[in-house]
């Protein structure tokens, strides 16, 4: 279930998904009817709203005591659709890495043009929608209501999206996971080098030798420094998106003091190591 409530201040700054749901909401030609569902939607009259498998279901209080029943769903897309979708994803890992970060990658649909569906719809029409109430206009105002929260939905999970296309968050990943072991099982047997360590592409450095010194430092040519005051790699990192405890409110920011108190050791004993190489005749 997810927030039924849009608050004050609206949906607020949005990824550019969000931003391209609600521009095709706000397509639609009825205004009057869309600004009572942006009333109703941040009223609190969408009493519920849930994601159940490929549909959404959710109730809207409207004029009658009991509250209004509705139905949302896409088109979904067929296994040989997802097929190519798939095999498209595989071919950048980096739309693959910025779904699991949660974050929409913004030529998305390029992988599912390779099956020659989209991924957001393309006009409000190709939103299905069904509602219990008498108005005969589709989509009404308790639709609409629901349309504008659902982009709030979409802001915390971007897989909402492919799951109404009928894959699950879950099932995506595992499949790519599957193809992925799949396609390097055959690149084993077939002698071919995996595409991360074919020979156009330098291997990974040696971790044991990251810190190694063989050999004198030429002192008029090396000058070694600590570290600026606030450049360690947590402060050029940023933020990082650890989740909150209720219970024990300060224990995130001891867990990165903890952390940064460690990098700071391990550095100073790097500049040791290496001070002490450079000294040796």
């Amino acid at each position: 279930m997810t927030n039924t409530t849009l608050g004050k201040e609206g949906l607020g700054q949005q990824p550019w998904w969000v931003v391209e749901w609600m521009e095709l909401i706000n397509s639609y030609r009825y205004k009057k009817r869309l600004e009572r569902a942006w009333i109703y939607a941040g009223e609190g009259n969408v009493l519920s709203i849930r994601f159940e498998g490929r549909r959404v279901q959710a109730r809207v209080q409207g004029t009658e005591p009991e509250p209004y029943k509705l139905k949302l769903w896409l088109d979904v897309l067929n296994d040989e659709d997802w097929d190519f979708v798939l095999e498209a994803l595989l071919q950048k890992a980096r739309w693959t890495c910025q779904l699991l970060a949660g974050v929409m990658p913004d030529d998305i649909e390029r992988a599912f043009a390779a099956s020659g569906k989209r991924l957001f719809p393309f006009k409000l029409q190709e939103v299905r929608s069904e509602c219990s109430c008498p108005d005969k206009a589709n989509p009404c105002k308790h639709i609409s209501a629901v349309y504008y929260l659902m982009g709030d939905r979409f802001s915390e999970d971007p897989f909402v999206l492919f799951q109404l296309r009928g894959r699950s968050r879950s099932q995506l990943l595992k499949e790519l996971a599957e193809r992925r072991k799949q396609r390097l099982q055959e690149q084993r047997e077939s002698g071919e080098a995996p595409a991360a360590l074919s020979p156009t592409v330098a291997p990974p450095p040696d971790p044991t030798r990251w810190w190694s010194y063989s050999s004198a430092l030429d002192p008029d040519l090396v000058v070694i420094t600590p570290a600026m005051e606030g450049s360690t790699g947590l402060d050029e990192a940023g933020d990082l998106p650890l989740a909150a405890e209720p219970r024990f409110p300060e224990a995130n920011q001891r867990f990165l003091d903890q952390l940064r108190q460690h990098g700071t050791m391990v550095g100073q004993m790097a500049m040791m190591e290496a001070m002490a190489a450079g000294a040796e005749p």
